[in-house]
């Protein structure tokens, strides 16, 4: 894998979205397609053998990297939203950011009981987003077995907020 490539296209934002937090953005990759095509061929490396029914992606930046993977492993996009994005019958889970509160929906009818589902995102921080969104899977009867990142930040000890699942991210800060 080139880390090497990742890192210079993710450009590091102090202070935002307010004092004392380092953002990670990964825009710097999504205008760089080697640096796209590195991600998307890496997740599909790392999952070509799971057998997973289907990969739920939180918005919105984990819908960039898990819609391109799902097509190429031929598996169902499940879309983890913002309260109030979605039009049909939902299940919701609020939860703790690092520097506020949110709450996130999936559509019911998106979750099938007895599913294996990877979950994405873009970066896994403190874990709080993925939890929720394994709360969402978890109430429509489903399994979460893994969560992935591009970027993980795990001076942050998400691995214990997610644990048991394995979590895989394909570069990681720990701080700076």
């Amino acid at each position: 894998m080139n880390t090497e490539l990742l890192d210079k296209a993710i450009r590091r934002i102090p202070d935002f979205p307010k004092p004392g937090i380092l953002f990670y953005d990964i825009t710097g990759i999504l205008v760089n397609p080697d640096a796209f095509t590195e991600c998307i061929n890496q997740m599909v490396e790392i999952y070509k053998d799971a057998k997973f029914d289907a990969v739920a992606a939180v918005e919105s930046r984990g819908f960039l990297f898990a819609a391109p993977f799902a097509e190429k492993l031929g598996i169902p996009l499940v879309l983890i939203r913002k309260k109030g994005k979605l039009p049909g019958d939902t299940y919701e889970c609020s939860y703790a950011l690092e520097y506020g509160t949110a709450t996130v929906e999936v559509h019911k009818s998106d979750i099938k009981k007895g599913q294996k589902i990877l979950v994405v995102d873009d970066l896994i921080a403190t874990g709080g987003t993925l939890a929720a969104a394994k709360n969402l899977v978890e109430q429509g009867g489903a399994e979460v077995t893994d969560f992935f990142g591009v970027i993980g930040l795990p001076a942050l000890n998400y691995e214990k907020v997610l644990a048991p699942c394995k979590v895989t991210t394909l570069i990681n800060y720990d701080g700076e």
